[in-house]
């Protein structure tokens, strides 16, 4: 009885214990009796693939397995072969290398000047930002004709509202009617600005271009070498928008699971923006372009969340200053978006 007791026990030391009891080798778990559960495997990750084709005309390719907006770009430019374009930095010339590089991934997407969302036309309303519909499809409008345009500041304002595509290059949203740069034909809405008196921006926020062009001295006479994006036969832009108030500028459809791209860390899926969360980023987009001259559905999403959970405006102005410093927003800009998200009857006209 011992030497069976000692093997008994060896058994159970050399076999898997489940639930304190031995189980042999090899043998499977037995299905569990009745009024037990069976342990739940883990939920698998789902695969997210998004169909994508070039603007002015491809065929459709799927992508998947990107994190941000740059990566985005990197699989759409692997996808279609695009040739790499080197960026040398600011204030060099932008300089095309010959002939493909599968390795220059990460200069390829230099050749995508920004997407839209299920229109290949350059509509800046379906412009793709930091959130994804898990059913949009993506054009991708790649780099079409440069130009070089004179413009004489007889005014403070351009009429230029400004944004940029989260990888280095920012381009004209909107142009104000009347305004001087409405009066010069050869500048479209969707064009990137490349550089200032021969002075490359790429690599430059939407907000420092912006603010470039508002100091540039009156009466002196500057060039702006533009890219205009690649156009198909049916492929004409917007050129002007009388009015500031706009339907809203979410890149996705109220209700829906998205994907959120995130500057830094991993991409997450959420469900998309309310009606009221859409509004109130709507009324702090407004803000940015009356303050600012640029227009970002992503960071006006972002400082509506930081608003919501800031029980003043001081608060957010800590906040604000924290995470989003470079900005250097206005005191009163930073009362007004939180009069906009909190107090959003105050915010209104």
């Amino acid at each position: 009885m011992r030497r069976a007791g000692r093997r008994g026990r060896q058994a159970q030391e050399d076999c898997p214990m489940e639930n304190g009891v031995g189980r042999e080798p090899g043998v499977p778990e037995p299905p569990p009796t009745e009024g037990t559960s069976a342990p739940r495997p883990p939920r698998a990750r789902p695969r997210l693939v998004f169909r994508t084709q070039l603007a002015h005309g491809s065929p459709t390719a799927r992508i998947e397995g990107f994190t941000n907006v740059k990566e985005l770009y990197g699989k759409i430019a692997e996808v279609f072969g695009i040739s790499p374009t080197e960026v040398r930095g600011r204030g060099r010339r932008v300089t095309p290398i010959p002939g493909p590089s599968p390795a220059a991934v990460t200069g390829r997407w230099g050749q995508i000047l920004f997407c839209t969302l299920n229109t290949h036309k350059v509509d800046m309303q379906k412009l793709l930002g930091g959130q994804i519909g898990l059913e949009d499809f993506i054009f991708a409008h790649v780099r079409g004709e440069t130009k070089e345009v004179e413009v004489t500041k007889t005014e403070d304002a351009l009429g230029l509202t400004i944004t940029d595509n989260g990888a280095g290059y920012a381009f004209i949203k909107r142009i104000k009617e009347g305004s001087i740069i409405n009066r010069l034909q050869t500048v479209c809405v969707g064009d990137s600005i490349e550089a200032i008196n021969d002075h490359t921006i790429v690599g430059c926020r939407h907000y420092e271009v912006a603010r470039m062009l508002r100091e540039l001295p009156r009466a002196q006479p500057f060039t702006l070498r533009l890219v205009q994006p690649k156009k198909a036969f049916d492929m004409i832009g917007q050129r002007t928008r009388s009015s500031s108030k706009c339907p809203p500028e979410s890149c996705v459809s109220s209700g829906k699971e998205t994907l959120r791209l995130r500057a830094q860390g991993p991409a997450m899926l959420q469900e998309g923006p309310s009606t009221v969360e859409e509004e109130a980023a709507r009324r702090v987009d407004d803000l940015l372009e009356s303050y600012m001259g640029i227009r970002d559905c992503e960071l006006a999403a972002t400082m509506v969340e930081m608003a919501k959970c800031s029980p003043a405006a001081a608060a957010l102005a800590c906040a604000l200053d924290s995470v989003l410093g470079e900005f250097a927003f206005p005191q009163e800009f930073v009362a007004e978006v939180w009069a906009a998200v909190c107090s959003p009857c105050s915010g209104q006209e």
